[in-house]
């Protein structure tokens, strides 16, 4: 993955349903752990209304705040700015511009096996942060 503008920041769209939950934690996480070498975006296919309250103070919980985040929709001009999409979960699909690679993050459903709540939210937490960590150090990688 690469970008022809090799003076400016890698950029990554996070994309789920409603982004008001996955995405937004994922986008939060990696403004959060990148430190401004790696811009995030968020947005959602069918956004709703609100952020949701679990995903912001699981967030909050490792010192990263999405409180004044809202949920959007998917801006085609993004699309053609962005070097990657990721979709969380199974349902978020995305067609992206030839030449903007997409990856599925199918994210751990902890509700599949009885776990809601704010422990849902955690374990969610704890599996984007751990993509997130890998996906900066990919693209801290790759020869700007």
């Amino acid at each position: 993955m690469t970008t022809t503008d090799h003076t400016r920041a890698p950029s990554v769209l996070f994309v789920c349903v409603r982004n008001g939950g996955k995405s937004q934690m994922a986008a939060g996480l990696m403004r959060h752990a990148a430190h401004g070498r790696i811009t995030a975006h968020s947005a959602g296919t069918d956004p709703g209304t609100t952020i949701n309250a679990l995903s912001a103070e699981t967030l909050a919980e490792v010192g990263v705040d999405i409180s004044g985040e809202s949920p959007k929709p998917i801006h085609p001009a993004l699309l053609d700015e962005v070097d990657l999409v990721v979709t969380l979960g199974r349902e978020a699909h995305v067609d992206a511009p030839a030449g903007t690679p997409v990856q599925n993050w199918d994210t751990d459903e902890p509700s599949e096996r009885g776990i809601d709540g704010i422990e849902r939210m955690r374990l969610l937490r704890d599996d984007i942060s751990v993509r997130v960590s890998t996906l900066i150090a990919e693209l801290a990688s790759v020869d700007r």
